[in-house]
């Protein structure tokens, strides 16, 4: 299995000891179906020259890497729900391999962390090969549908320049799962994510839970070295007001998209702010603060509008965590930092989908409010994906905006407040209205029932056109918005 030389293994999650992970071993499935394999993703570490055979050896038999010493299922605990969970863990997953970013991949990125002079340590994890010591009775797998969806909620997150973990590998493996909540027998497959850190912030908590503050600082510094260098050694509010900074990026990001997580439980958030574990995840269909993505989520804790809330809830348990070795005040104030960052992410989150340059923080608040308004107002007839479509730009899509599918909808008080408000901006980069995809009358969503659409074909008669057409038409919308995570 010759990678290129640009891979750079490095299992830097050894640094921590013994006491964060356990070694163990991929499930020997029946069968090693190759569904998807990301090769853009896979030259970013130097793995895009392995053959078919090579990937499925490596990512459905997972036989181990050059220089990387095999699977480790990573410990942690976590609150669901808001309900401590002692009991978590990689229970059907694995970190696989650790390794450096290319330095082809570097120069063309500014991702949060990308600024550390080897490149950024990238992980490979798993998601439904077998059994661990933390499965707690489950089976250890995943259903192919789960796979399916986990590769489209992140392509489609990448393309709208969300900070998320890619979909690296999916291969069907050939059992046949029971679920309580889908048709079964349902199919299986094996996923394998590539992600920026492992280090959740149920692997802060299960320390705390252990009264370690030894294992606190380790994490600590190993955090602080491997993904927020610029932080000074020690520092536990200096570590926390970076993962402030970072979630609140992420969560403008996520709202800016019409996106809707559906399980932020402190198990689901990593300390680089990278959107990662896509379950019950849905795009909004049109402005709806009390829209829900999971079927349990009785109450709208995780609603749309109420994920900054969840982002911050399970902030302060990273904080409380930290004080096992750092004073209440300057955690406190760290923390405390989290709604002014989120403001100011959430306005240039709002430019950036638009596609206008900054006026100034008064200007760029009248932007976003003008753009929720007309949301608002638009209902069910002006989805959100679309708004955003139409006017990219700026003013310099009015005729495109006005002569579209959603001509009607463009008028009003309301309209006339977002469009003053857009004319005050310049367009950013706007060469990139020439891109064909804004030649189209659509611009590519991700609404539940298109994705179930492809996975009934998938069911039905194991047609993955569908699926690969997605794909196809994301890609180019990621090239066309030009969006940076």
């Amino acid at each position: 299995m010759p990678p290129s030389p640009a891979y750079r293994h490095e299992a830097r999650v050894f640094d921590l000891g013994p006491d964060f992970a356990d070694a163990v071993q991929a499930a020997d499935f029946p069968r090693a179906v190759l569904r998807f394999r990301n090769d853009r993703a896979a030259a970013d570490v130097g793995l895009e020259g392995l053959s078919d055979a090579e990937w499925i050896a490596a990512f459905g038999r997972f036989a181990p890497l050059p220089g990387q010493p095999g699977p480790l299922a990573m410990r942690y605990h976590g609150h669901q729900f808001r309900q401590y969970n002692p009991d978590l863990g990689d229970g059907r997953g694995f970190l696989a391999a650790q390794m450096r970013e290319t330095p082809r991949a570097q120069a063309t990125s500014d991702r949060v962390g990308s600024d550390s002079a080897p490149g950024r340590l990238l992980d490979l994890g798993t998601k439904g090969s077998g059994q661990t010591p933390w499965s707690r009775g489950g089976d250890g797998r995943l259903t192919l549908k789960g796979g399916m969806r986990e590769v489209l909620a992140a392509a489609m997150l990448e393309a709208q320049g969300v900070p998320t973990s890619r979909a690296f590998s999916l291969i069907e493996t050939g059992e046949a799962l029971e679920r309580g909540d889908e048709p079964s027998p349902t199919r299986s497959a094996v996923l394998v994510r590539l992600s920026h850190s492992h280090i959740r912030f149920g692997t802060f908590q299960r320390a705390a839970y252990l009264g370690r503050a030894d294992q606190i600082e380790t994490l600590i510094e190993h955090v602080r070295t491997l993904y927020h260098p610029t932080v000074a050694a020690g520092d536990a509010p200096g570590l926390l007001r970076a993962v402030v900074e970072a979630s609140a990026r992420l969560t403008a990001r996520w709202i800016a998209a019409g996106f809707v997580h559906g399980v932020l439980n402190t198990d689901n958030l990593n300390v680089t702010g990278e959107s990662f574990d896509y379950g019950p995840w849905r795009f909004l269909p049109e402005y709806d603060p009390a829209f829900t993505a999971a079927y349990f989520d009785q109450t709208g804790l995780y609603a749309f509008a109420r994920q900054p809330e969840a982002v911050f809830w399970n902030l302060t348990q990273l904080a409380g965590c930290l004080k096992l070795v750092a004073g209440a005040e300057p955690l406190t104030d760290a923390l405390n930092s989290f709604g002014p960052a989120y403001i100011r992410e959430l306005r240039a989150a709002f430019l950036m989908r638009l596609g206008v340059l900054s006026l100034g923080e008064a200007a760029d608040q009248r932007l976003v409010d003008a753009t929720l308004a007309l949301l608002r107002e638009g209902g069910e007839a002006l989805r959100w994906e679309p708004l955003f479509f139409d006017w990219f730009g700026g003013f310099a899509s009015s005729a495109r905006a006005l002569s579209g599918p959603r001509a009607r909808l463009y008028q009003g008080e309301a309209f006339d407040v977002f469009r003053f408000a857009l004319m005050e901006h310049e367009p950013d980069r706007i060469e990139r209205l020439e891109h064909p995809m804004f030649a189209a009358r659509e611009p590519e969503e991700m609404l539940i029932e298109e994705v179930e659409t492809i996975w009934a074909a998938i069911d039905a008669a194991d047609d993955w056109g569908p699926f690969q057409a997605k794909l196809a038409r994301l890609e180019a919308a990621r090239t066309a918005w030009g969006f940076t995570a």
